[in-house]
């Protein structure tokens, strides 16, 4: 039986179960998908290659720039520009590094996932107190068992694995994670008959509707093939058109990106991203629910939002942990 269990195996459950085998602890990684990354998401169209959920990511703090500097070293990772053009001006540079995956963000997940195990298509169903520890029920009646777990899935599907489990939060607990909130986003993927006509570096953000951001992964230097479009809408056209066909969502978007396409579309291919982005955030880099077994949520929703924030947090639940586990003993 592993010490901890950690469902997500995105960016801040990757981190979170380094840190915790580095200290000497056995470590189980569950995630419902086929491959690890969450939301630092890289698909592919024909020989084309699109990151379709997180784009970028910058370094701010110490810590978070020593792992960018690992990555960076193991050759998953790499420099992409230091500014981005805004809604179509000129790329402005701040001498601030944006960085990107090499080949794509999910690069960076498949080197931090070496080493640790890592159970794919593993879909919980619920969670709930074991004993003095965790049980974790997944689809086709797989259960494993932990003495501590680690939530990093967006908030509200972590509480509802609780619910399922019928593990009751405290009050005042629940009430603050409920308060935190996200915003969607509509992605399409837009494969070019030749190249956009995207300025360098790559890549516009847009400060409104219906699109927030648009990127060339071919002038981003992670597909071999030009014309590799990915397309964010923006928060509110998400919401509005969250149940629309696919159809009408890539007409509007299309129209209002036609400038920058510069080519037919040959192929495409929309995604939906329920919890994008954190925009009301826990103001701890993690929660540790005082509970018979230690329970600890994590993700970009808590402290610090983006790639940055999810990489912090998961290193703070992993330390909390440690350090709880020290003092009992």
């Amino acid at each position: 039986m592993p010490n901890c269990l950690i469902i997500g195996a995105g960016l801040a459950g990757l981190i979170a179960a380094r840190e915790l085998q580095a200290q000497g602890q056995a470590v189980l990684v569950l995630d419902k998908g086929r491959g690890v990354g969450g939301r630092m998401a890289t698909r592919r169209i024909e020989d084309a290659v699109f990151d379709h959920g997180a784009q970028f990511f910058t370094a701010r703090s110490p810590e978070f720039e020593t792992m960018v500097a690992e990555w960076r070293q193991a050759g998953v990772a790499a420099e992409w520009c230091r500014g981005f053009s805004q809604n179509g001006e000129p790329a402005p540079s701040d001498n601030h590094p944006r960085y990107r995956g090499n080949g794509g963000m999910t690069a960076i997940l498949k080197f931090l996932a070496r080493g640790v195990d890592v159970r794919l298509e593993q879909r919980v169903l619920h969670v709930e107190p074991q004993g003095a520890g965790w049980r974790a029920v997944a689809e086709n009646d797989a259960v494993f068992n932990a003495d501590a777990i680690i939530l990093t899935a967006p908030v509200p599907q972590s509480i509802a694995l609780l619910d399922a489990g019928n593990c009751a939060l405290p009050p005042q607990i629940r009430r603050d994670l409920e308060s935190i909130t996200y915003d969607p986003c509509i992605t399409v993927l837009a494969l070019l008959e030749t190249g956009s006509t995207l300025p360098p570096p790559g890549a516009i953000q847009f400060n409104g509707e219906p699109i927030s951001w648009l990127a060339d992964n071919f002038q981003k230097g992670i597909s071999p093939r030009h014309g590799a479009i990915t397309i964010h809408a923006g928060p509110q056209f998400s919401r509005d058109h969250w149940e629309a066909e696919d159809a009408t969502i890539t007409a509007a978007l299309f129209e209002a990106a036609q400038q920058w396409l510069g080519s037919p579309i040959v192929a495409h291919q929309v995604h939906r991203w329920r919890y994008a982005k954190a925009v009301q955030n826990y103001p701890q880099p993690c929660l540790c629910v005082e509970m018979p077994a230690p329970l600890i949520f994590a993700g970009d929703a808590f402290a610090g939002a983006k790639v940055e924030g999810a990489a912090l947090s998961g290193l703070a639940a992993a330390r909390v942990l440690i350090n709880q586990w020290k003092h009992e003993n």
